[in-house]
């Protein structure tokens, strides 16, 4: 017998002590506790994203920042979703803190609580546009400075891009 596949969104509700002292330390800036695949995440208010991280830093033991990536969902209003991945070395346990941002938004750099934070939040600007505030020093760290537009945006054309560059900087037709 093979193991089906999960179905998209199937997330369950997920209810612990940890949960719970989130809860009490946060209120309703955590909008939701749950489970996807076995994952564990929250969907955090972005105002509250810095002090939740913090708090799970200095009193939930989550020593290490594994990742920031986004999703990009052009048709909401709230158009990128925001994930921080962390990770509990004594516990062995892995969270995600979810937040989602509007376009044009600045959500708050982490740079001062996890310095890899740097190189991830400048990373989703590269590749996604979101500008992140307070960031010491927000430039491109994948493409090149003079490359236009963010490739992992859906409604990007990295076909295009890709033909401009190749033909601007290496003299040669792409072939895309």
């Amino acid at each position: 017998m093979t193991a089906q596949p999960v179905p998209p969104m199937a997330a369950t509700p997920w209810e612990d002590d940890f949960t719970g002292r989130v809860r009490a330390r946060f209120g309703e800036a955590v909008r939701e506790f749950a489970s996807y695949a076995g994952q564990n995440f929250m969907l955090v208010r972005d105002s509250e994203v810095p002090s939740l991280i913090e708090y799970l830093r200095d009193y939930e033991g989550f020593d290490y920042l594994v990742d920031i990536t986004a999703v990009d969902y052009p048709d909401r209003e709230e158009r990128f979703e925001l994930i921080y991945i962390l990770y509990s070395f004594e516990r062995n346990l892995r969270v995600r803190v979810k937040t989602r941002v509007r376009e044009g938004e600045r959500p708050r750099s982490v740079t001062h609580l996890y310095t890899g934070a740097n190189w991830l939040e400048r990373e989703v600007f590269d590749m996604f546009g979101i500008e992140f505030a307070g960031h010491p020093d927000l430039r491109r760290i994948l493409l090149p400075e003079e490359w236009r537009g963010h490739p992992l945006r859906k409604d990007y054309s990295i076909v295009q891009m890709d033909n401009e560059w190749v033909r601007e900087n290496l003299g040669i037709e792409s072939g895309q």
